[in-house]
């Protein structure tokens, strides 16, 4: 059997970048066109991710990412698309590649990039929820819904904090908790809803944030409060206040 060529050996890039079992370890590097490339080691070898759009690069029937394709693929098709076994198992290269991706991200503090990253999966997974006839299929991605969405939320209220608006950062928890709650709702689980895990770090960092920066309750919490006090006048100017400030927003 002929010897691999010496430069396609990677013995000397894995020595000198030791694997941490139980921590994510990434890098930029930059390609041979001077790109952006994301690396991370991982047990016996590293990845290679591109920056944007797909993370290996490629462009399913010219589109930027799978998802894409699906969508106009739907549209074209109309009442005879299906998510056959190929288009579920490049659905499902598609989700591992984006976390992959999103670990990195993470890990550089580049949290905006992060929640983009996430909030493609969680669209993906809407789609493939949506469209499979194979529900078996759909729960596999369905059981990770509230661990993207609390990666997309950790990372948009830390984008918030880098941006000095530590009170929009609180708000976007109270969003994501709400979103949350809603997702063990619709499962029938709301009786394991106070003691998950993401319920509780997320409510851990925004009780971090308030005492940080010395912040009282937000307008949803006051609303809250006043509902459960039945002090209804106060909860209607509240609401008024909550809505404005939607539509500034």
């Amino acid at each position: 059997m002929p010897r691999s060529s010496r430069s396609n050996n990677i013995d000397r890039l894995l020595r000198d970048w030791a694997f941490e079992p139980g921590r994510p370890v990434v890098r930029r590097v930059v390609g041979e066109d001077g790109r952006e490339l994301l690396q991370m080691r991982v047990d016996m070898g590293l990845l290679q991710l591109e920056t944007t759009a797909r993370p290996d690069g490629a462009t399913p029937e010219g589109f930027p990412t799978y998802y894409d394709y699906l969508v106009s693929a739907a549209f074209q098709e109309g009442t005879e698309f299906a998510l056959n076994a190929e288009r579920q198992q490049e659905i499902d290269r598609e989700f591992v590649q984006f976390y992959h991706r999103r670990i990195c991200w993470l890990s550089l503090n580049e949290y905006e990039r992060a929640a983009e990253d996430a909030d493609h999966s969680l669209k993906l997974m809407d789609f493939s929820t949506a469209n499979s006839e194979d529900r078996d299929w759909a729960m596999l991605h369905e059981q990770y819904r509230p661990f993207v969405l609390f990666h997309k939320v950790q990372a948009t209220a830390l984008t918030k904090l880098q941006d000095d608006e530590p009170e929009a950062a609180v708000e976007v928890i109270g969003a994501g908790l709400q979103s949350l709650a809603a997702i063990f709702a619709r499962h029938g689980a709301e009786e394991h809803y106070e003691e998950d895990l993401f319920v509780v770090k997320l409510r851990e960092m925004q009780e971090s944030i308030k005492s940080q920066f010395h912040l009282g309750p937000t307008l949803a919490e006051q609303l809250a409060d006043a509902i459960a006090t039945e002090q209804y006048e106060l909860a209607a100017k509240l609401r008024d206040r909550l809505a404005r400030k939607a539509q500034r927003n």
